[in-house]
């Protein structure tokens, strides 16, 4: 878990770093996203400064009754996805890059906890 939370905070961190390359000279070949995955770097964990209570979750912005989470397990389902009323996803078939694991039961699957929390002044 603790492998899967740090490399999940990685991949955050790479997806914000093309935002801050100098030049398009200096940038990197792309790699498929399996390959960018096993190049995270690890570290331990640390939950300085994480208040759950700081961020949303559950939300359903668009207001169409799914949760961000039940939408992102929908769309990322490699089949159909099980959604039975109220837009509760009750199995699917879902592959993780960060450890290779195919998972069938959506409650395995931490979606709205990987992010990174940002550094306090």
């Amino acid at each position: 878990m603790i492998t899967t939370t740090l490399r999940g905070l990685a991949a955050t961190a790479l997806a914000v770093l093309p935002l801050l390359a100098a030049s398009p000279a200096q940038a990197a070949e792309p790699l498929p996203l399996a390959e960018a995955v096993q190049q995270l770097p690890l570290a331990a964990e640390s939950r300085e400064g994480y208040q759950r209570s700081s961020f949303k979750h559950w939300v359903d912005e668009d207001k169409d009754g799914c949760s961000t989470r039940a939408e992102v397990l929908i769309a990322e389902s490699r089949v159909a996805a099980t959604v039975e009323p109220r837009c509760k996803v009750t199995a699917g078939r879902w592959f993780s890059y960060y450890d290779g694991v195919t998972l069938t039961a959506p409650g395995g699957l931490d979606i709205d906890h990987m992010v990174s929390v940002p550094a306090t002044a």
